[in-house]
């Protein structure tokens, strides 16, 4: 069973920054700057949470994972934004 997690991460360094992003980018929708959108089986998360504690500074850096629940009969998703309107971002998103 997947479960949908938000995964939104405050690095304080670029270079892991664009580290975890390029982690997360395999795992999931990129939403905004350092927030994806991840349905992920239980292995995946772990995968997940490993690859990302391989590169954050423990000290310095944080990563959350807030649980949505059940990916599969949530129904449509819907985001509604404050002040920039949301769109889906087809095209691949890149760190420099």
């Amino acid at each position: 069973m997947r479960t949908t997690y938000l995964v939104c991460y405050d690095i304080a360094d670029p270079k892991r920054l664009r580290r975890v992003f390029q982690i997360c980018r395999n795992y999931g929708t990129h939403l905004q700057y350092s927030v994806f959108e991840c349905d992920l089986t239980l292995q995946e998360r772990v995968e997940l949470e490993h690859e990302l504690a391989g590169e954050i500074h423990h000290e310095k850096d944080q990563v959350l994972f807030v649980d949505l629940g059940p990916a599969e009969g949530r129904g449509k998703r819907v985001i509604v934004s404050l002040g920039i309107p949301y769109s889906k971002l087809d095209a691949p998103c890149y760190v420099v």
